[in-house]
C-alpha cells in the first residue's frame, strides 16, 4: 500500500474555460472545505492526491485543452503520483459517454449540475446553508457573481444550452446574501455574469428584473464596483441604464457580445436583430449613459461569411468605435443548428480574418487611450509585477481589458483605490502616476 493513501486527502481543482466555470469550482471548493476536506486551486506543489478537472467544451481549442489536461492528470495517476482523477464541467456533460470509453483511467465523470454527486465521492454532504460560501480562486478584492445558469437563446453557433440547459435565474435575495458574504471576505468589486444577463428574472418573476437586482446589489455596503458582463442585444432592457446612471458603484461599463454586424450573418446566426437595430441600440445606450465603456465580441469565419461581410465588420467598428473588442474564430459544433451548414472557410483564413478585424480595433484602441493622457482616473490596484503596480479603471474588466501601469515608490495594496494621472498611452494599456 502506498503511504500516500494513509494520509488525509487533499484535492486540487483545475479550472478551464470561462468565469462561470471558475465560480462552479469555487463553490465546490467551499463545500469541500466545509466538509473538512483539504482543497486548493491549481496547485503546483504536487502535494495533493486527488484532482478534479473542471472542463470547458465550448469550442475546439477549449475542448483540446481540456482533453490534454485530463490526459496529463491520468498520466500522473499511472505514475502513482495521484490516487484519483475526477472530471466535471461542460466537456464532461457533453461527451461523457465517449470519454468514458476513451479515457477509462478517469475515476468518475460528472455533468455541469452534479455538484452533490461529486461531493458523495468524498463522503461529503451538500450543505444548502452554505449559499454564497466560496473559496475564491481570484485575488481577494474581486469576484465573479453568477446570477443565472443556462440559456434559452437559440443562436445557431452556440452549444451552451446543450451543456448548461435552459435559463435558470437565482433569486435576488440569494444573490444579495452572496454579495454580502463576498464583501465581508474582502471583495470590493463584483462582476455579474451569466450566459445572458438581460434575460434575468423572466423565469422566476415573469418579467426582466436585472435593474431591480442591480439596485439591490448597489445597496450592499462596502461594494465599491459592480460590473455587467454578457448582455444580449435583442430586447435589451433599457431600464438598467437608468440604474447605472443613478448608482455610483455600478461601473459605466457594459459587455454586450454582438457576434457579427452583417445582416446575412446575423440572420444565419439566429441573433434576432439587424445591423440597423444594433446601431440604434448602441446610440441609445451612449445617449443615456454618456461616457459608458462598451465592450463586444465578434466571430470571424462563420459558414458563408464573405470578404465583404468582413469589410462590413471593419466599417462598423470604425463607425461605432467600441472601447473594447474581442474576436473569436468560428468553431463548427455538433448539435448546433449551424452544424448543418458547410464549414467552408479554412482555419487559416478564419485566423486571418480575425487578425484583420483586430488590427482595425487596435488603431481605435490606441486613439481612445491617447485621449486619456493628462486625465485623472480612479483605479483599483490588482497586483505588483516586475517592480510596478498594475491597476484598472472602472472601464476595464479583469484579464480581458486594459491595465494601468503605475510606477511609484509608494507601497500599494491589492484592492486599494488610488487616483492616477495618465502620462502614456499604448494600444491596450495606459501608464500613469499617483496624484
Amino acid at each position: 500500500m502506498k503511504t500516500r493513501t494513509l494520509q488525509k486527502d487533499k484535492v486540487n481543482i483545475i479550472t478551464l474555460g470561462c468565469s462561470k466555470n471558475m465560480v462552479d469550482s469555487e463553490v465546490l471548493s467551499g463545500q469541500l472545505k466545509a466538509n473538512d476536506i483539504d482543497v486548493v486551486h491549481e496547485s503546483g506543489k504536487r502535494d495533493h492526491n486527488i484532482v478534479v478537472v473542471n472542463t470547458c467544451g465550448f469550442i475546439d481549442k477549449a475542448k483540446e485543452e481540456s482533453i490534454n489536461t485530463i490526459l496529463d492528470q491520468v498520466d500522473l495517476k499511472k505514475k502513482g503520483k495521484l490516487d484519483k482523477v475526477y472530471v466535471t464541467g461542460c466537456l464532461s456533460e457533453r461527451y461523457r459517454g465517449d470519454l468514458e470509453q476513451e479515457i477509462p483511467e478517469v475515476d468518475a465523470w460528472f455533468g455541469t449540475m452534479e455538484l452533490p454527486l461529486i461531493l458523495k465521492k468524498f463522503d461529503a454532504d451538500y450543505k444548502s446553508e452554505l449559499i454564497g460560501e466560496r473559496l475564491l480562486s481570484t485575488p481577494s478584492h474581486y469576484a465573479y457573481l453568477k446570477i443565472a445558469e443556462g440559456c434559452n437563446r437559440t443562436c445557431s453557433f452556440c452549444a451552451i444550452p446543450l451543456m448548461r440547459g435552459g435559463h435558470v435565474s437565482k433569486p435576488i435575495e440569494e444573490l444579495v446574501q452572496e454579495a454580502e458574504k463576498l464583501v465581508r471576505s474582502g471583495v470590493k468589486e463584483i462582476m455579474l455574469i451569466a450566459q445572458e444577463l438581460t434575460y434575468y428574472g423572466l423565469d422566476l418573476y415573469k418579467k426582466r428584473r436585472l435593474a431591480d437586482l442591480m439596485n439591490a446589489l448597489a445597496d450592499v455596503k462596502g461594494l465599491e464596483w459592480i460590473r455587467l458582463h454578457y448582455a444580449y442585444p435583442t430586447k435589451f432592457p433599457m431600464e438598467i441604464l437608468e440604474v447605472m446612471k443613478q448608482r455610483d458603484n455600478i461601473c459605466n461599463y457594459l459587455d454586450m457580445p454582438l457576434q457579427h454586424i452583417a445582416d446575412p450573418m446575423l440572420k444565419a446566426m439566429k441573433r434576432q436583430i439587424t445591423r440597423q437595430e444594433i446601431l440604434d441600440l448602441v446610440k441609445s445606450i451612449r445617449e443615456q449613459v454618456p461616457g459608458i465603456c462598451l465592450r463586444t465580441t465578434l466571430i470571424a469565419g462563420f459558414p458563408g461569411e464573405t470578404l465583404e461581410d468582413v469589410e462590413d465588420v471593419k466599417r462598423f467598428l470604425e463607425e461605432v468605435r467600441f472601447d473594447r473588442v474581442g474576436v473569436f474564430t468560428y468553431s463548427h459544433e455538433e448539435g448546433t443548428s449551424a452544424h448543418d451548414l458547410e464549414d467552408n472557410i479554412p482555419a487559416e483564413e478564419k485566423e486571418r480574418r480575425a487578425q484583420d478585424i483586430m488590427e482595425t480595433q487596435q488603431e481605435i484602441s490606441l486613439e481612445k487611450n491617447q485621449e486619456k493622457v493628462g486625465k485623472v482616473f480612479r483605479v483599483i490596484v490588482d497586483k505588483k509585477e516586475s517592480g510596478r503596480y498594475l491597476a484598472r479603471t472602472e472601464f476595464d474588466s479583469v484579464e480581458v481589458d486594459n491595465e494601468v501601469i503605475i510606477n511609484t515608490d509608494r507601497r500599494l495594496k491589492p484592492g486599494e483605490f488610488v487616483n492616477v494621472k495618465i502620462t502614456k498611452a499604448f494600444d491596450y494599456d495606459l501608464e500613469g502616476e499617483i496624484v
